[in-house]
């Protein structure tokens, strides 16, 4: 029988408090600095965004084969497809600050019905995109430690989130790109 291994979930509980906080801080920060202002001579990073948008794609599709995978009771290639969600996470995470500092915020150029969905989707992509870290966190560290019963309670809760971030990364990314100089 399979034993919850508590000793190593207190070990990562620590972790996930710390990157909860310092990941959203040091996105937000690194987000409005610009490399060029900093004295460095490096060309902006254009190319990135449809990238980390496919990237943003690629998590969604993997977290749907993953829910699949676990309701046939693939458990191995779950957690194997988990563990690249959060991955691809990761680098779309590293692409995104990389735009940011090199690069100007692109400005939503639409109008009307078509700006309030826009920014509607927008905020609540980015306030979930917030939420969703520790959430993603502890319901990894729930499942790699055994602890099933609390990861399906709290995996309820933070797939259709994670999905929805990264659904959503795609449709913000539609729908600013006319706008990119």
């Amino acid at each position: 029988m399979n034993t919850i291994d508590t000793v190593k979930a207190k070990k990562y509980n620590k972790w996930i408090i710390v990157l909860s906080i310092i990941i959203p801080i040091v996105v937000a920060i690194l987000s409005r600095v610009k490399l060029q202002d900093l004295g460095y001579d490096v060309e902006p990073l254009t190319f990135l965004p449809p990238i980390y948008a496919t990237i943003n794609g690629f998590t969604a599709i993997v977290l749907i084969v993953a829910f699949l995978a676990i309701r046939k009771k693939q458990v191995v290639l779950h957690e194997n497809l988990m563990t690249t969600a959060i991955w691809s996470s990761v680098v779309f995470l590293v692409m995104y600050v990389a735009y940011h500092m090199t690069s100007d915020s692109t400005k939503f150029g639409g109008d009307g019905l078509v700006k309030y969905l826009y920014y509607f989707i927008l905020i609540t992509h980015i306030v979930l995109s917030i939420v969703i870290i520790p959430f993603v966190l502890i319901t990894y560290v729930r499942g790699i430690t055994n602890d099933k019963v609390r990861h399906r309670k709290i995996a309820r809760y933070t797939f259709p989130m994670w999905l929805y971030v990264a659904v959503t990364g795609v449709i913000v990314y539609v729908m600013i790109a006319p706008y990119y100089t």
